[in-house]
């Protein structure tokens, strides 16, 4: 007689890991910890957005606001509220989601925390398109939009084809659109000097980043653009993770790399320029929000749910404080997110340092 044959009793990861399957191409597996992060950055994010409601000249209570949102107040705060700031709330929520999602995007195809499309130039070739727009055909809100959106595809064509052999390195990618950024941040300069003074008050205005002054009209088409991309990663599938682990790797598993690369580059640079071109080139969210995300979650690699997120409430908390900081005046909310991504900036570049030194 043989002996018994021993099975291994499964292992039970249910107290660890929430797992969430819809059909082959939408999976997400998440830590309790991932989870725990994610509800108190968005209940945080919620009592950001009471106490932001009520900001302004015509100040609102938390309670009044409440009041308003359930529909207990109908008095002038609801005109406030609903009508005046409400929407630049919503698109804070909204550009601060499209940014994490670009950040996460480009950091994972790059392999490296300083592969955001603020320091590969795509923001900066969003500039050059919307101060075209601005030159040539007046600067409307939607012709400025277009052409900040056509900008920064054209800059990501470009940088794409320049850093383009065999494939595309991470490294030698930030290196051309760091290149390429310095090259269109000079044409920025030439243009500004070359147009109307009122249009070059315009376009440096709009070069800040802000949220000020935007309105339901400009929330609508910003919506409809993210839902398309968010729709479209979803159409891409799982396949970022799999990227991470390398060309190689990634062929092994059934992954067509260049492909599926290309799918998410696309993506990414459509999440950037819908967000510069609603408010402008602001700085940094991307950059920092999936690194925040990761630290703070534990997870070995940047995700995209938590990296929207945390870009979500990075954009509304600096929106407040350049609304309070000077207050009556307020400043563009890119003031604020420079000042702040800066600093986290020369904090990431140690790190990097010291770990090359390890």
């Amino acid at each position: 007689m043989t002996a018994p044959e021993k099975r291994l009793d499964p292992v039970d990861f249910g107290s660890r890991q929430f797992v969430l399957r819809r059909g082959p191409r939408v999976s997400m597996r998440a830590s309790w910890r991932t989870i725990t992060v994610l509800s108190v950055l968005g209940v945080g994010a919620l009592v950001l957005a009471v106490f932001a409601l009520g900001v302004g000249e015509y100040p609102v209570s938390p309670a009044g606001v409440v009041e308003v949102l359930t529909g207990q107040n109908h008095s002038f705060d609801q005109v406030v509220v609903l009508e005046y700031r409400m929407p630049r709330i919503l698109l804070a929520l909204v550009i601060g989601a499209a940014l994490g999602i670009s950040g996460a995007i480009f950091q994972a195809l790059t392999r490296n925390p300083l592969g955001s499309p603020d320091v590969i130039g795509f923001e900066i070739g969003a500039y050059t398109g919307a101060l075209v727009a601005i030159g040539m055909l007046g600067g409307s809100y939607y012709t400025t939009a277009a052409g900040a959106m056509v900008g920064g595809l054209i800059t990501a064509a470009v940088v794409y084809s320049l850093a383009y052999k065999n494939g595309v390195a991470g490294f030698r990618l930030i290196v051309v659109g760091i290149a390429v950024g310095a090259v269109l941040s000079s044409v920025n300069q030439w243009i500004i000097i070359k147009i109307k003074l009122q249009q070059a008050i315009t376009a440096s205005i709009w070069q800040q980043g802000s949220l000020n002054g935007l309105e339901w009209g400009q929330l609508y088409p910003v919506l409809v653009c993210v839902a398309v991309a968010l729709v479209a990663l979803v159409a891409i599938g799982p396949q970022l993770p799999i990227l991470q682990m390398g060309d190689d790797a990634a062929g092994a598993l059934g992954v067509r790399p260049e492909r599926a690369r290309i799918a998410y580059f696309v993506v990414g640079v459509v999440l950037v320029a819908v967000a510069t071109a609603a408010a402008g080139p602001i700085a940094f969210v991307a950059l920092a929000a999936p690194q925040l995300a990761r630290r703070l979650t534990g997870a070995p690699g940047v995700g995209m749910v938590s990296s929207a997120v945390m870009g979500a409430f990075l954009l509304l908390f600096s929106d407040l404080v350049a609304q309070k900081i000077v207050a009556p005046a307020q400043l563009p909310v890119g003031a604020v997110t420079v000042s702040v991504g800066g600093l986290y900036l020369i904090w990431l570049l140690v790190i990097q340092a010291r770990k090359r030194q390890a």
